[in-house]
């Protein structure tokens, strides 16, 4: 990348109200680290404690997830990178939108628990979210976006938003977007 180029990108993160961004491999040090900094930034731009705190958890759920997943699915460095975003809208409402490779099948599973989720309202939302709590956990399961889904969309103003593009040998790239 040429130094202008990054100029370039600077404007373009500015334009788009982009605070943060990382794309690559991801590790539990790094989602801890990047956590630090959006503290920070969060502290610093004296954000509301209850924004900062749905935020903070948005961020950690998502990332998290990329993290198990990939290590679940044996995936390497180039296949388990994450590219996470945080940033703020027009109406002031930050963002978090994150994103990996999956399989295609798990992917549109998971649109498909999305889907469903946008159709709740709060009460709702919280409703499911006890009756998951309640739920007995089998012993050596993963959680495949159950309890963490509920609690990002708990936590979010507006329905999440996710998309699956298709890429070749049946993986897709997975997004999810949270507006809090």
């Amino acid at each position: 990348m040429e130094a202008s180029d990054l100029y370039s990108l600077r404007e373009h993160f500015t334009s788009q109200r982009i605070l943060l961004c990382f794309n690559g491999p991801i590790s539990r040090s790094l989602i801890e680290e990047i956590g630090i900094a959006l503290k920070n930034y969060l502290h610093a731009e004296q954000a509301k404690p209850s924004a900062a705190t749905d935020v903070f958890a948005t961020y950690i759920e998502m990332s998290q997830n990329i993290r198990h997943y990939s290590t679940s699915h044996g995936y390497g460095d180039l296949e388990g990178q994450a590219t996470v975003v945080i940033g703020r809208d027009e109406s002031e409402h930050y963002t978090v939108s994150a994103g990996n490779v999956v399989e295609t099948a798990d992917g549109e599973a998971l649109i498909g628990r999305i889907d469903a989720l946008a159709l709740l309202d709060k009460a709702q939302l919280k409703a499911a979210y006890k009756e998951q709590l309640r739920k007995p956990r089998e012993p050596g399961t993963g959680g495949g976006a159950g309890l963490g889904l509920l609690d990002i969309s708990r936590r979010s103003s507006a329905p999440l938003v996710a998309r699956l593009t298709r890429l070749a040998d049946e993986r897709a790239f997975f997004s999810l977007h949270a507006t809090i």
